[in-house]
């Protein structure tokens, strides 16, 4: 099996620590992410590979991807296919992640030029980016800007997104000043609210004046973080760079432009893991596995996948029986109630209380599950409104209308 290469920088993306800290982003549990980057890089090839699916032929010239297309990818779990194991769950049910794949930009795409204003839109509806960056070299595979060159390809993309958010800055600030001037008899709270965001906004274009994206501050007060979820900044939405290789380079983990790759994103994107990945490997791993549901073990897909939800804080806990074992996804730092609602709505609001297991407890065990021993062992722990989840719990909820599941 090979050790898939994920880098990590010491400057954590905002919102990524643990604890407390706000986070950028939609406060859901059913997060997208979209693949970006510039036209004809290998986006739509990465794609089929990565939902299994045949699209078609991906064409060897730029926008052959027009309107986005959509797929849910199932989650890898170790831990789900341990418990279904432990539990001899008659079902398997992985979480989801859902991946658009949107169409190539091209150098001024913030004026409009090639898909543009498009294009854009649809990196705004999404919540995270995986952005495919193409360092191989191949005379028959055109490319948009004439040449293979990494670093200036992610400074395009970033470029663009950087601009584009300056603009919505701009006109956003444009108008909070004329209310703040306007303001008459308006409730305080809502003065503050405009103020707060002025501040933020301001604070935010400051930033990408110096070319950084607006996640790249670490220090973000709370406040501010909460203001500029109001406005789904395309510089706010957390990226894990893919590096597009040759099949020779991926299966010997290294590329000659990936030191270049990696000072870039030090600089420039930090907290971003960058990964090493073939997309035309990937497509012949497909073509010989598209049957089975699992990934072949020198796949980079399961890594990936596992990238974007760690950028975005998603995190998984399990609910398991003799029926089914399941996967369940949800934000760090939500609480046991969230965790109910993501199961059923009303479970959330008649929470009482769940039954906790740590993964760690029972991962070495063999079938048949025991709880008798488990609860003579302590192992097994009864926990309130207030215990935050954590990756890998198992829990029961018990809830006002008597229901378990």
């Amino acid at each position: 099996m090979i050790l898939q290469q994920v880098r990590y920088y010491a400057a954590v993306s905002a919102g990524a620590s643990k604890g407390s800290k706000k986070l950028f982003g939609r406060p859901s549990n059913n997060l997208t992410s979209g693949i970006v980057g510039l036209a004809n890089v290998g986006k739509s090839t990465f794609f089929q590979a990565i939902t299994k699916s045949t699209l078609g032929n991906p064409a060897n010239y730029p926008f052959a991807t027009i309107e986005p297309e959509e797929a849910r990818v199932l989650v890898p779990s170790v831990e789900l296919d341990r418990l279904a194991e432990l539990y001899s769950s008659k079902k398997k049910i992985p979480a989801i992640l859902k991946i658009f794949d949107i169409a190539g930009l091209v150098r001024g795409a913030s004026d409009n030029k090639g898909l543009g204003n498009a294009f854009l839109n649809d990196i705004r509806s999404v919540d995270g980016i995986f952005q495919i960056v193409r360092a191989f070299k191949d005379s028959e595979i055109t490319h948009i800007e004439g040449s293979v060159d990494p670093v200036r390809d992610l400074t395009i993309v970033q470029d663009e997104l950087i601009l584009k958010d300056m603009e919505f800055i701009e006109n956003s600030i444009e108008k909070l000043e004329v209310q703040l001037k306007h303001k008459g008899n308006k409730p305080m709270h809502e003065i503050t609210s405009m103020e707060q965001q002025l501040e933020a906004l301001n604070a935010a274009y400051d930033l990408l004046m110096e070319g950084q994206k607006v996640i790249n501050k670490s220090d973000w007060k709370d406040d501010h973080i909460d203001a500029l979820n109001v406005h789904n900044l395309l510089t706010a939405k957390p990226s894990v760079i893919l590096v597009n290789v040759n099949e020779e380079d991926f299966l010997n983990q290294r590329n000659e432009f990936l030191k270049d790759i990696q000072t870039w994103v030090d600089e420039f994107s930090p907290g971003s893991p960058v990964i090493l990945f073939s997309a035309d490997f990937e497509t012949k791993l497909n073509e010989e596995h598209q049957s089975s549901m699992k990934y072949n073990s020198t796949s980079a897909l399961p890594a990936i996948i596992q990238e974007m939800r760690k950028v975005l804080n998603l995190i998984s806990f399990y609910t398991c029986g003799d029926i089914e074992a399941r996967q369940w996804t949800i934000r760090q730092n939500a609480t046991c109630p969230k965790a109910a609602g993501v199961i059923h709505t009303d479970f959330e609001k008649t929470f009482i209380n769940a039954e906790l297991i740590k993964f760690d407890d029972v991962k070495g065990l063999e079938p048949p599950f025991d709880e008798k021993l488990l609860k003579s062992k302590g192992k097994i722990q009864r926990v309130g409104k207030n215990y935050i989840v954590e990756d890998g719990d198992i829990l029961h909820f018990k809830a006002a209308a008597a229901k378990k599941k």
